[in-house]
């Protein structure tokens, strides 16, 4: 491949994650409570997913043990959805995506603890540094003490997420496998409404803009940019798509305070913090590859 055709890949990579960093931005401008919100972002995602399948011939018959387990994982994705985007709406973008980074904790030792592996060390200290900054913002924005709260709950499902669906992933086509985790935490959701009387018409009726920024969450920042990711992995390294996706809550806080100036205008404490735990995510993968006897 030519130089000037990495470079195309290259800059769509980073114009994907800029996708997955407005996501905040979109939940702060949607006024539907995060439950809603979340609802019809996946309904939107598994139509588009769908869509996607039949025009590109994708068989997507599964057999219904397996159906069920992605109906699970699909579960853990409207929570780890809904408690992000409450997250949003009960502080700011920048303190839920700054905590919000702490996923990669969460993760490091989810996976051991699951797949039943050792812990290494260099998860171990990205895992304190990681801890050292949520401990700095807390102690500078304990104002935003709730959406703190959720954003961490929120990393840790988005981590179980990421070990749930590694153990599957090999099994199937990737977007039959999000298209049933979409549908199965839409069926999730409308269980819950419908059990609780909040599943009426009068909840269908969207003004112009929610409906706009729903259609953009559900279409582009979701359906697409996870496609376009999975297209992007047969040129790139993962490891370079890693590096680049790390760099998400950095490019949606930098939006955020574009977007929100006087909403997100945050303590030099908070920056701190966040700059800790961004600076561990970012050289963990660099670390990861120089001590290789750490498994991808």
């Amino acid at each position: 491949m030519s130089d000037g055709s990495l470079i195309k890949q290259h800059l769509h990579l980073h114009f994907i994650v800029v996708l997955l960093g407005f996501t905040a931005i979109i939940g702060a401008l949607i006024t539907l409570p995060a439950a809603d919100l979340v609802w019809f972002r996946m309904f939107f995602a598994f139509v588009g997913l769908g869509v996607y399948l039949f025009w590109q011939k994708i068989p997507f018959r599964l057999k219904w043990r397996d159906i069920l387990r992605l109906f699970g994982i699909g579960l853990v994705v409207a929570l780890h959805w809904i408690t992000f985007f409450h997250a949003v709406k009960v502080s700011n973008v920048s303190v839920t995506l700054g905590v919000f980074a702490s996923a990669t904790l969460f993760t490091s030792f989810l996976e051991p603890i699951l797949q039943k592996r050792k812990i290494f060390w260099l998860e171990v200290m990205i895992g304190l540094m990681t801890l050292t900054g949520i401990y700095i913002i807390f102690q500078y924005e304990f104002k935003y003490i709730e959406g703190i709260i959720f954003s961490l709950i929120s990393a840790f499902l988005n981590g179980l997420f990421a070990v749930f669906n590694r153990n599957i992933s090999h099994r199937h086509h990737h977007t039959v496998i999000s298209f049933y985790e979409m549908l199965g935490g839409f069926i999730f959701i409308t269980i819950f409404f419908a059990a609780t009387g909040q599943l009426s018409l009068a909840s269908l009726n969207l003004s112009g803009a929610d409906l706009f920024w729903l259609l953009v969450l559900s279409l582009i920042c979701t359906s697409y940019a996870f496609t376009a990711i999975v297209d992007i992995m047969k040129v790139l390294s993962a490891y370079t798509v890693m590096l680049a996706i790390n760099l998400e809550p950095v490019y949606g806080i930098i939006m955020a305070f574009f977007i929100f100036p006087e909403a997100e205008r945050m303590s030099g404490g908070f920056y701190v913090g966040a700059s800790i735990i961004v600076l561990a995510l970012l050289s963990y993968p660099f670390l990861k590859r120089k001590f290789r006897k750490i498994p991808d």
